[in-house]
């Protein structure tokens, strides 16, 4: 992330809680493990320890596989497997020294708070996979594959491992990214609930995974998209008329993500 804004955001959670001291370490690369490391060493020598990890780095955009160039697929693969495989290597050891300290055994409160705590943020995309986004579907189901097995390795230490698969939220990047305006009021349509999440209903999810509640939450999938990936049609690029898009050859347009790689 870009560095300026990083310690602009830092200063803004800071505000949350009087005395509260917060990190904002920019230009973090999670395909460099080195340069995790050094953030996390940071945090661990500044702060004192890690209570909880959120894996959330990702990168998308609109493209076919005829137009999917092998770099372009590496460099989701790379930002997203790679990048949560990193983040959880560089911050293991100290999760379990929190899950050690804060351990629960489901009877006693903690007069300490919770911690040891991974979650992973990945999609809804590869449950039944969808056109024009076969990257993101191989990436997240790695990602997905990674938190289980984190869970069943890393549980008997007292870390608990889960995923919070999000559906559409509005007001974000991603759907301003993803999507066409002409599309949106189809797609909305499309979602049980009948309308857009929010910011605030997936941070809700992550204060549930973190908090008291999920104690004995481990290698679970939170989804938290309405029912939408049951329709299918509020997925990125859901507009994009199948199979005729495919079959006429055409290129991904209209959208602010999109890739111009060839074969």
């Amino acid at each position: 992330r870009n560095v300026e804004k990083t310690e602009n955001m830092a200063q803004d959670i800071a505000t949350a809680r009087q005395g509260a001291r917060v990190l904002g370490l920019g230009s973090v690369d999670v395909r460099s493990i080195q340069s995790l490391q050094s953030a996390v060493d940071k945090c661990v020598n500044e702060l004192g320890g890690i209570d909880f990890v959120i894996a959330g780095a990702a990168g998308n955009f609109l493209a076919s596989i005829n137009q999917l160039s092998p770099n372009a697929f590496k460099s989701v693969i790379d930002i997203d497997v790679l990048g949560s495989y990193n983040t959880l290597k560089a911050t293991l050891p100290a999760l379990v020294a929190s899950a050690k300290k804060h351990r629960c055994d489901g009877k006693t409160p903690s007069l300490i708070g919770t911690g040891g705590r991974i979650i992973f943020i990945s999609a809804t995309i590869h449950y039944t996979t969808m056109p024009l986004q076969t990257h993101v579907s191989v990436a997240k189901a790695g990602v997905d594959a990674l938190s289980a097995s984190t869970a069943i390795e890393f549980g008997p230490y007292g870390v608990t491992s889960n995923i919070i698969a999000p559906g559409p939220i509005g007001g974000t990047e991603g759907m301003e990214r993803l999507s066409r305006k002409e599309d949106t009021e189809r797609s909305l349509k499309m979602v049980p609930l009948g309308r857009w999440g929010t910011v605030k209903e997936i941070a809700d999810a992550t204060v549930y995974l973190f908090g008291d509640a999920g104690n004995f939450v481990n290698g679970s999938v939170l989804v938290v998209d309405g029912a939408a990936w049951r329709t299918g049609s509020a997925n990125p690029g859901s507009g994009f008329q199948y199979p005729d898009f495919l079959m006429g050859g055409e290129v991904v347009s209209g959208v602010k993500g999109m890739k111009q790689s060839k074969l």
